[in-house]
């Protein structure tokens, strides 16, 4: 009998420690569409001051890509931009699909959207533009001009176009493909010139980029706005190459800085700060027991931290109820942050998540997700954060990504 008290135990022992990769995954208590496009409460954004043209529902700067995305990270998510002085322009570069998403991760760009400009009719719909009515399929870039110039705008956006191509990008022609300058103030207009001079050096035959002022820009219908965030595998004619480049630098720059700003404490101080619950799970990679932690069923609004380093690792926007008992989320608030290690203790091969710079145990990631995010659960341990209320992530000196809460 002792033998199988003993084969017992060690069955509910395995059950424990294991539920945690086991638990079936139910439906986010989060309406898909809030979360996808992290709506801001009508508090947060006053219409008035943004350009027309913006869906405030639905700005790029604020999208999380699912984690199934081919396309590259979103480097506006938590920057703060300066809403009474952004600025526009309006670009042209075939199907608008993959420029809008293009445009949208080039930092500094606060928002971006599809729509038709100059053409021959108002208000015109898809199947208007297909049949002729003269307009060009365009987007919206609003942007702040203290963090990206127009010229450093123009200059992506001539790395994905071929100015010499009349009415055709990529697989698509027809005039509403043709590519296009749009612009607003006239004193764009001097920048333009001059970056057209530069691109004419470049090429043998003739620019037929089109430098027009803006004469009408519709939006088009919402199945095209953020086409390949809700689509990540859908049609795109553009490379994301500069992009990826820039957020190389981009990440290489925040190491830099944060290196400083978070760090790992010496043993005798986690000890001294931390309980003997959170030092087993951060240190010794513990797992507390399910739907007896802290954090399970928190439905507040606000920020995840790593509770040895302060380093922000979640947002309540990403946080959704898996029916395991752990605190889950669908997205961290940034891959820096995070660290993925194979893990085979548990007789199968699991992944580890650590945080960067506390390197703190924090709990496995799995493939049993919201398949609407991208199909990943990131199934982390309460005892290894600290929860910081939004009203509160400013004075805590999280301000940053107060965006990305709500």
């Amino acid at each position: 009998m002792k033998k199988y008290k003993w084969i017992t135990l060690l069955l509910v022992l395995i059950f424990t420690v294991s539920a945690c990769a086991t638990e079936e995954v139910v439906k986010p208590v989060v309406d898909q569409t809030d979360v996808e496009k992290m709506d801001k409460d009508d508090t947060m954004i006053d219409e008035d001051v943004l350009p027309a043209g913006i869906i405030p529902a639905n700005v790029s700067s604020q999208l999380i890509p699912p984690s199934n995305s081919p396309l590259p990270d979103n480097p506006n998510l938590g920057v703060v931009f300066d809403l009474d002085n952004l600025e526009e322009i309006h670009l042209a570069g075939g199907c608008f699909w993959g420029v809008e998403a293009y445009m949208a991760r080039i930092y500094g760009v606060y928002d971006v959207t599809s729509g038709y400009a100059n053409g021959n009719t108002m208000d015109p719909t898809y199947r208007d533009v297909l049949s002729g009515s003269g307009h060009a399929e365009a987007v919206h870039v609003v942007y702040d001009p203290s963090l990206v110039s127009l010229k450093e705008l123009l200059d992506y956006f001539f790395v994905v176009v071929d100015p010499t191509s009349l009415n055709k990008q990529g697989n698509d022609i027809g005039e509403s493909y043709r590519s296009g300058i749009y612009y607003t103030n006239e004193e764009d207009l001097t920048v333009i010139n001059e970056v057209i001079d530069e691109q004419d050096g470049l090429y043998k035959k003739d620019i037929v980029v089109e430098v027009e002022p803006l004469d009408g820009y519709y939006l088009a219908e919402d199945y095209h706005q953020d086409y390949l965030e809700k689509n990540p595998n859908g049609y795109c004619h553009i490379e994301f190459d500069a992009i990826e480049e820039q957020n190389e630098e981009i990440d290489d720059k925040m190491m830099d800085d944060n290196s400083g700003k978070y760090s790992k404490p010496s043993d005798e101080e986690i000890r001294a700060m931390l309980t003997s619950l959170q030092y087993d799970v951060t240190q010794k990679e513990g797992t507390e027991r399910s739907f007896n932690n802290e954090y399970w069923d928190n439905k507040e609004e606000g920020i995840y931290v790593d509770i040895v380093s302060g380093e922000p690792l979640f947002s309540s926007a990403t946080k959704y109820v898996s029916g395991t008992g752990w605190p889950s989320f669908w997205a961290p608030i940034s891959d820096e942050f995070i660290q993925l290690k194979e893990d085979n203790k548990l007789f199968a091969t699991r992944i580890e998540v650590r945080s960067t710079y506390g390197d703190s145990h924090l709990g496995h990631v799995f493939e049993d997700g919201p398949s609407e995010h991208g199909g990943l659960r990131y199934c982390m341990n309460s005892a290894a954060m600290r929860f910081i209320p939004y009203d509160e992530m400013e004075a805590e000196g999280y301000g940053d990504y107060m965006s990305m809460v709500k």
